[in-house]
């Protein structure tokens, strides 16, 4: 082949021509599985549709000199679309988009600080630049929280210029969610046309645990915008080979890195090999296309690292989540390998209470209604897609979507499943913008192909497969919504038989039965997300559906693990925490021991926190995170975390945490708190300090809660 000027746009046919005889531009999308338009978007065609047919011309990207340059301005493109749009793709779009905002904003402040680790966090990052950029738990920077901080950092400027406060903190999630529906449909519809792109979206936004988590302070939201960027700019760089859009692609995923560490690598081996075995250019091109995209992945990831790595320790916050006090060991071990070995502090010595691994551990009772309502569906269409496929050459675009997207959910969705270290159900929003692209794209062209048996059998297989697990996911909350669970399965049924026994649907009547398959198929997800947005949602590990506002930690909810037994650590016997060996009352907590649910101050015990504050570094100090997290945002004044997230780090030892008390650094100690310990010298740390503090100090008890003043 031929080489061509960098970034020159591929071609996988002969180009058509201007009236001047000069090569016109292509569309950005490429010949699809078949027409770019469905028969939503126009009349049933007489003839059965072609393989591969040629694309319109992308009336957006003419040049000004060509003579078919669009009438339509900027604002009009804007509103309704390029011109080869049909009329009613932008309109259905803003609809789109604003019904996920409602979803997703309605309500947003009833869960307050949601996760107060998180919030906390936020709240240092006010009233100190140092604790903004390594993400510390307090202004005092005594400790960082167990993830990079770029999610953090987003939150923490809306905090900055709106105050902190639960819609500070939880808007720019939401927004993120609505960007991430917004630019998956880009995505999708620029190769596969508008109604792929928005049965893309709908899937992403009523996806429950999506939901949740644009609903809620976690990294993911912003782990999953990202990444959805990425994809974009890859699309943006398969079909015009470019290496401008492939360095952003790339860059996108180092700072999903900075987001949450491994799992944002986890789409890596589909982009790579995607652009690595089927961009239209040749290969030395590719491979030194891909060398440069390693380059802009280490650099968009590796500054932040180096950073951290490099500042001297004396005078940085602890790495939360390090036994080492190195970021680097969270990028190896507790965000990074471990999440698969198992062999991770808070993770190895929990006695398997992350549950049994396996290829149906996606579809179990804790992960099933999370984000597996179209699993099944986007497995079929894969396969049935890469059927269809099989002869297409090297570069057929329609084939590179579905390796994008099918990568991106398979190696997810295997690393998910076989993990053996730390998993939460939440992780799986992950998967979303993948399912709902390989939905998107796998139905419009098998609708196309109705008027033939293998396309009306692939649809109705497909309904009947989703409505069937969407019944099944149903059932599962006893006494929820009985009769939705018939409708969809019953209505799911009769739907795919008229599929198959119906071989002209046309004009209003297949219109009709389209519009009943995607509702069907949609209901049960739709349902649970209403659900999850119309309650509140706290602690650091919520799950989305019914019966879901609480929190369950890694044993699960009242005590069920994912494997069975003890959540590990006692995660909250009242006034013991098996982790530190500290006693107290619980207080307004009803659990200040609880390593997932944060605390929750009083007026008097806030009151004793703020007087005279300004004199001491820290106004309290209290085992594990969560502990500290309530009455830090309280106070508004640093509470040191004794131990991190877990209860399980070494910070501070023993000695230094005397030495802090000898400075006259802390003024109170509270009593309770905890964490997973995990045995070994971090849970010995903070069992010797509380101890300690036990033998030195004089406890005094304001609202149920027990405090040691330690300056006296």
């Amino acid at each position: 082949m031929a080489s061509r000027a960098p970034d020159a746009p591929g071609v996988l046919g002969r180009l058509p021509v201007n009236a001047a005889g000069a090569p016109r531009p292509l569309q950005a999308s490429a010949p699809t599985l078949g027409p770019m338009t469905t028969t939503l978007d126009r009349p049933h065609p007489a003839s059965p549709p072609t393989l591969v047919s040629e694309p319109p011309i992308d009336e957006a990207r003419r040049g000004p000199g060509d003579p078919d340059a669009p009438t339509r301005g900027r604002l009009q493109r804007w509103a309704r679309g390029p011109a080869g749009d049909p009329t009613w793709a932008r309109p259905a779009l803003f609809a789109l988009l604003g019904a996920t905002a409602v979803l997703y904003l309605w309500g947003l402040g009833a869960s307050g600080w949601a996760n107060s680790f998180y919030s906390a966090a936020v709240q240092a990052g006010t009233h100190s630049w140092k604790a903004f950029f390594f993400g510390s738990s307090d202004s005092a920077n005594s400790i960082t929280v167990d993830k990079p901080p770029v999610a953090l950092w987003a939150m923490g400027i809306s905090a900055r210029i709106f105050g902190v406060n639960a819609w500070s903190i939880l808007v720019p999630q939401a927004l993120a969610g609505v960007a991430s529906v917004g630019v998956l449909y880009a995505a999708v519809k620029r190769w596969f046309g508008a109604s792929a792109g928005l049965i893309a979206g709908a899937v992403l936004a009523t996806t429950p645990i999506a939901t949740l988590m644009f609903r809620f302070n976690n990294p993911d939201a912003f782990l999953v915008l990202l990444l959805v960027i990425g994809a974009y700019a890859m699309t943006r760089a398969l079909e015009a080979t470019s290496t401008r859009w492939l360095v952003f692609a790339w860059s996108m995923v180092g700072l999903g890195f900075l987001t949450k560490m491994l799992q944002a690598l986890l789409v890596a081996p589909a982009f790579a090999l995607v652009y690595l075995i089927c961009a239209d250019t040749p290969f030395r091109r590719r491979f030194l296309q891909s060398a440069a995209a390693f380059v802009a992945l280490v650099a968009s990831a590796g500054w932040y690292i180096a950073i951290v790595e490099l500042w001297p320790a004396s005078s940085r916050p602890y790495i939360g989540g390090s036994q080492g006090n190195s970021i680097m060991e969270l990028v190896m071990g507790y965000n990074g390998l471990g999440r698969l070995t198992g062999v991770e502090e808070g993770s190895a010595n929990n006695g398997g209470n992350w549950g049994a691994t396996g290829w149906n551990r996606l579809f179990n009772s804790e992960f099933g209604s999370q984000a597996a309502w179209l699993i099944p569906a986007s497995l079929i269409l894969l396969a049935a897609g890469l059927w269809l496929r099989r002869r297409a050459p090297r570069t057929d675009r329609a084939r590179m979507g579905l390796v994008l997207w099918g990568g991106w959910l398979l190696v997810t969705a295997a690393a998910f499943s076989f993990g053996k270290g730390i998993i939460h159900p939440y992780y799986t929003v992950a998967l979303a913008p993948a399912v709902g692209a390989l939905v998107g794209i796998g139905v419009v062209p098998w609708w196309q192909r109705r008027h033939q048996l293998s396309g009306r059998l692939v649809l109705a297989g497909t309904l009947a497969t989703t409505t069937t697990f969407g019944y099944e996911l149903l059932h599962r909350t006893p006494g929820w919504a009985p009769a939705l669970q018939w409708v969809v399965l019953l209505g799911g049924l009769l739907t795919a038989a008229l599929l198959v026994f119906a071989p002209t649907l046309r004009g209003k009547v297949g219109a009709g039965i389209a519009a009943a398959a995607l509702v069907l198929a949609l209901a049960g997800p739709t349902a649970y997300s209403l659900q999850t947005a119309s309650v509140a949602h706290t602690g650091s590990l919520p799950t989305a559906g019914p019966g879901s506002s609480g929190m369950r930690g890694p044993g699960g909810a009242g005590g069920r693990g994912f494997g069975g037994g003890t959540p590990p650590g006692g995660l909250g016997t009242a006034g013991t925490t098996a982790a530190t060996g500290a006693t107290g009352a619980t207080g307004a907590t009803g659990n200040a021991g609880s390593l997932l649910n944060g605390s929750t101050s009083t007026d008097d015990i806030t009151a004793l926190l703020q007087a005279d504050a300004g004199s001491y570094r820290w106004a309290a100090a209290a085992i594990g995170s969560n502990s500290a997290s309530g009455y830090q945002l309280a106070a508004d004044e640093p509470v040191m975390a004794i131990g991190g997230f877990n209860g399980s780090d070494p910070s501070p030892t023993l000695a230094q945490f005397q030495q802090y008390v000898a400075d006259g650094d802390i003024h109170w100690f509270i009593s309770g708190g905890g964490g997973m310990g995990g045995g070994g010298g971090a849970a010995s740390t903070t069992s010797e300090i509380s101890t300690w503090v036990a033998a030195n100090y004089t406890a005094t008890t304001v609202d149920g809660v027990t405090l040691y003043d330690l300056t006296t």
